[in-house]
């Protein structure tokens, strides 16, 4: 099939379009700057350069690639700030309001069969409930202030994608990376704080963690492109774990000492209200209907083999 990439030199694009060329698809990468011409090509993909918020321009690539499947990756994560979310966040909140319109107008000219999306199933969940979240399963109606505009956003993108009639859309919620080019890999920012002990247990670290290895989030989304019907899917892998247990096994692994135990208030104060959140409330989520519909298998089926590989 001609599948068209957007956010192909991303975390998950460099991941997914070498496994798309390796399964035999004819695959266009679009990107924002010629200066990454080069990178697409190595990866046997057709460059295609466009911004993804100038709808003209992601319009003549669509037409000029003529794609069957679009696969939406578009994301502009840097550097996270918990106290700041909303700042850390808006340019790919933009992207999943923006970059998503322009996307489906443009896919709509050209009779895309099937779209793609790009979504988070790491901390959006409503933190009510059980512990392990179904694709059947609410947003947060009700996140704090630092996380609202994140969530909407996502919210946002999963409607847009999912009543489009006129294509099958896909929504794929992806757990925390981990692995190659992401914050969870050597030599990385949370790998470093966790090895200098500046990444504590919060509060009783109850949140639920839903983790996936950057390759297994890149084979599942294959899987979709290849097999998948409208609807929402978790890509998570099989072992969701509460803070507590998770990041002193991975500060062991990394030959640290065991993390701080910190109060919520002291917490909040580091951190601020989204910090609390990412350490004491969040819900995780089950992999059970992606294994089930798409055929799919994460190779590292827990974070324990995946992250001690990593690190």
């Amino acid at each position: 099939m001609k599948v068209l990439v957007a956010g192909a030199t991303g975390v998950m694009g460099r991941q997914l379009v070498p496994r798309l060329v390796d399964a035999g698809h004819e695959v266009f990468a679009m990107i924002r700057r010629e200066a990454d011409e080069s990178k697409a090509s190595q990866m046997g993909a057709v460059p295609m350069v466009a911004d993804a918020l100038e709808p003209a321009e992601v319009a003549e690539a669509m037409r000029q690639a003529a794609p069957e499947v679009v696969v939406h990756q578009l994301t502009a994560i840097g550097h996270v700030d918990p106290r700041h979310m909303e700042r850390s966040f808006a340019a790919t909140n933009r992207l999943r309001r923006e970059g998503t319109d322009n996307l489906l107008a443009a896919a709509r000219a050209v009779g895309v069969r099937r779209f793609v999306a790009q979504s988070n199933g790491g901390f959006t969940y409503a933190r009510t409930g059980g512990p392990i979240k179904t694709e059947e399963d609410p947003l947060d109606p009700s996140p704090v202030r630092q996380m609202a505009a994140i969530i909407a956003a996502v919210d946002y993108l999963e409607k847009a994608v999912l009543e489009a009639e006129w294509t099958e859309g896909i929504v794929l919620r992806y757990g925390a990376f981990y692995g190659p080019g992401t914050s969870m890999a050597p030599g990385s920012e949370q790998f470093e704080l966790i090895r200098k002990r500046k990444f504590p247990v919060v509060g009783d670290g109850g949140a639920v963690w839903s983790f996936v290895h950057v390759a297994d989030a890149a084979e599942a989304t294959v899987a979709a492109v290849e097999n998948g019907d409208r609807g929402v899917y978790n890509i998570v892998d099989d072992d969701p774990a509460p803070v507590a247990e998770w990041l002193p096994e991975v500060a062991e692994m990394l030959g640290a000492k065991k993390p701080m135990r910190v109060p919520r208030f002291i917490g909040r104060l580091a951190a601020g209200p989204a910090g609390v959140v990412l350490m004491t409330e969040l819900r995780g989520a089950s992999n059970a209907k992606a294994k089930r519909d798409l055929g799919w298998r994460p190779a590292h089926s827990t974070w324990r083999e995946g992250l001690r590989q990593a690190s």
